[in-house]
């Protein structure tokens, strides 16, 4: 089953950039379909693959930054070939 999932890493502390780029580079490097925009970062992939890797990339990042808050949107379909039609 293939799933969209839209996340927004928000380190609550001066330094917040350092933990936003480590998260986004292991997305990168993962081999799943990723998309990036200023807010938020959506991550494209079969779920039995994708949830695992979020699963430990959440952890560490939660594991390395003191006060951290994460949100994230799961949809059931790749979405990662919208584009409006309006």
């Amino acid at each position: 089953m293939k799933i969209s999932v839209e996340l927004t890493l928000t380190p609550l502390q001066d330094d917040f950039e350092t933990p936003i780029k480590s998260f986004i580079k292991q997305l990168r490097a993962s081999g799943f379909t990723v998309l990036e925009n200023p807010l938020s970062t959506q991550v494209f992939g079969d779920y039995d693959d994708l949830m695992p890797f979020l699963t430990r990339e959440i952890k560490t990042t939660f594991a390395n930054t003191d006060h951290v808050l994460l949100n994230m949107k799961i949809v059931k379909s790749d979405r990662s070939d919208y584009e409006p039609d309006f």
